[in-house]
Formats: C-alpha cells, structure tokens, sequence
C-alpha cells in the first residue's frame, strides 16, 4: 500500500496533509509514505523531519502520485492534477464540494475514489476525524489573537499607579466551536465576554465558559436547532428581532468575532454597514466567515479594511495562520480515517463500501458522482 502526500497548489494554503508523527504510524499499517519534496514546509515540517520519521521524498507531484493507493490533500485537488493517478486511488482531502458541480465531475473523470472530510457525520466514533471541528478550534483562538492584535490595547482590567485600563469588552457571534473557542480565549485574556448563536443549546455552553448569553429567547428560538447539532435558517420575523439586539449590543463592543456558517449556505448577514458605524473609532471586527461570503456587510476577503475607524479583519484560512498545529491535527484526523479503511492482518486497503463514515464521506467513483447530494440533476 502506497500514500502520497502532495504538496497544496494555493497559494494560501500553509498546512500539509501529514507530519512526521503520521508518517509513522503510517509505517506501522504497512504503507510506503511517500511526500512531495516541499510539501511541509510552510507548515514548518522539513523534507529531512519527514525522511527521518519513514517517508520517501519525490521530487514532483507526479511521481508522488505514480501507484499511489491513497492521496492526502489538504485542499481538493485542481483539474489536471490529479493525472497520472492511478484509477481507483483514494483522494482524500477537505473537498468543498457544495456548488463545485464541475470540480466533482473533474474528480469523477480522473476515475478516482474521492473523499470530503468536511461530510464526517457528527458520531462519537467519528469524533477523532472530524476536521471542521479540530480547524474551527484554532480559528476561534486566533481570531482573539488576531482582534488583539489589531485592536492595540490591553483585554484585562489594570488597576496601576496611573489610573485604571478598563477590560475590553468582546462579542462572539455564534457559539459553535470556534466561537466557543474565541469566548475560552477571551476570557483567559482578561475580557468581558457576551456571545450569542441560533441555537439553545449554545447558552449553557456560552455560560458554561464565563460569557454571557445575549439572544432574543422566544418560540422560534427554542427550535432552531437540527437534529445533526447544526443552525436552522431563521424566519425573516425573527432574523429582524435578533438584528435589533444585537445593533443596541454592538455599539458598545471593542471587538466582535463573528464565526456562523450553515453548511453548504452562504454565511448569513449578521453585521450591517450601519452596525460597524455605531461602533466606537478603534473597535475591532474579526470576520471568520468571509470565505463564504462574511457574516460582516464590509468585510473584504483576504484583508483588513478600515470603515469609520473600525478594523475589519477579513484574513482568509485562518487555522493556516497557525500552520505547525493545523497540520498536525489535520494530519491525525487524516489517519483515523485512513486506519478504517486498512485490513490490519494483509496490511492492505479493505474499503467497507456501506460503511457509514465511507457513505458519508465519498463523493466519486468508479468514474461517476455517488454521493447522492451532490449528484448532477438532469
């Protein structure tokens, strides 16, 4: 059993698929590992670190992927990259695949088994490989680290000689686990927290933390909650009940972090131009969602803007910002699910086609598109 581990072709992509502890344990299922040269890099993981661990280096994509059982990606590979596969290889990587209806059929041409690891259902057997949530966890963390750095005062009370420096106040919007993780993180630093989010659930775990819960609490908000554990869309009625909280909140914050997405949606509007106008010349606002369009109205992919004094941070792969731990859970999340997919006795691939992870997960095959929310609508 042969896996390639490829380097990422965006140019804003600094993690890697595996790490020298992958590589490893990949060794011990009895696979030949076998790296582009380069590809850990950027995420601090030299070709030698990797050599050490078992790995052998190939000097080009191709002959990385050459007889390559499985292919490890952090991003979806592009059109063409994939040729020299061979035909039944597994590709597994994040796959954005929602409205990539070319880029599957791209996938499903190169003849390749390809798996999204984003779809892993939300079982406690699963936990282990569940990217979004060990990427969203830094995300939440860095987008404190990010606000503060750009807010350019102290997040604690000081009480010093020269007078007192009040706390930060700092509002998460939306209580998943990089908001979770950007309250935790918060309150280590000193600031005065208030979070809210769609989902009931989500004040216990706000409160749990130290933060205090901010929502309108009606009917409609008891029920906003999917039986997957995900946010609900709102009725319109609802949506504009919450707006009004939140633009009497917002005024009075120094940093909000917004962090709501819905699956295979475009992120919600949650921030209005009129929102960050309210807000006080210094104020800070983290955009986390702005790969899927922003949850903040003037949030510009990719930078940070300024609108009325007000920071907008709008960076893109933001658990890439810490690229040497990113990596390294990616890489374990990675291996949990190929570990499924190997016969411990023969050291072979023995894929369970009806396995639930596998149905989840595996978008194409066999030359066509079988996941069955993402097949092509005649």
């Amino acid at each position: 059993m042969r896996i390639a581990v490829l380097s990422e072709t965006d140019g804003a992509e600094t993690r890697v698929s595996a790490t020298p502890e992958t590589v490893k344990k990949y060794k011990t299922l009895g696979a030949d590992v076998v790296v582009q040269a380069g590809a850990g890099a950027k995420a601090g993981f030299p070709d030698a670190e990797l050599e050490a661990a078992g790995a052998s280096i190939a000097k080009t994509a191709k002959e990385a992927l050459k007889d390559a059982d499985v292919i490890l990606r952090v991003r979806r590979p592009a059109q063409g990259e994939l040729s020299g596969a061979k035909p039944g290889a597994l590709v597994i990587a994040i796959m954005d695949p929602y409205g990539q209806e070319a880029a599957l059929k791209a996938l499903a041409d190169a003849q390749v088994a390809a798996f999204a690891m984003e779809l892993m259902p939300r079982i406690t057997r699963a936990q282990v490989m569940d990217v979004l949530s060990s990427q969203a966890n830094l995300a939440g963390y860095r987008a404190v680290i990010d606000a503060t750095a750009e807010y350019g005062r102290a997040l604690p009370m000081m009480m010093t000689a020269a007078g007192t420096v009040p706390a930060a106040r700092i509002f998460v919007m939306g209580a998943g686990v990089a908001g979770l993780q950007a309250i935790a993180t918060a309150r280590r630093l000193g600031a005065v927290v208030t979070a809210t989010d769609v989902r009931p659930a989500a004040k216990e775990q706000v409160e749990s933390l130290g933060a205090k819960f901010v929502a309108v609490e009606d009917e409609e908000f008891k029920q906003a909650e999917t039986a997957g554990g995900y946010a609900k869309e709102m009725s319109e009625a609802y949506k504009a009940k919450q707006a009004d909280l939140v633009a009497a909140h917002i005024a009075k914050q120094d940093i909000v972090i917004t962090t709501a997405l819905i699956p295979g949606r475009p992120a919600p509007k949650l921030v209005s131009r009129a929102m960050v106008e309210s807000m006080k010349p210094g104020s800070v606002i983290v955009d986390l969602a702005v790969e899927r369009g922003g949850n903040c109205e003037v949030a510009v992919p990719g930078q940070v803007v300024e609108h009325n004094g007000v920071k907008i941070v709008g960076h893109l792969n933001v658990p890439g910002r810490l690229a040497a731990t990113a990596s390294s859970l990616y890489a374990k999340n990675l291996y949990a699910f190929v570990e499924t997919l190997v016969d411990k006795e023969t050291k072979a691939l023995a894929v369970k086609w009806d396995d639930e992870l596998v149905k989840a997960t595996c978008l194409t095959r066999d030359g066509a598109i079988v996941h069955t929310a993402f097949q092509p609508t005649a």
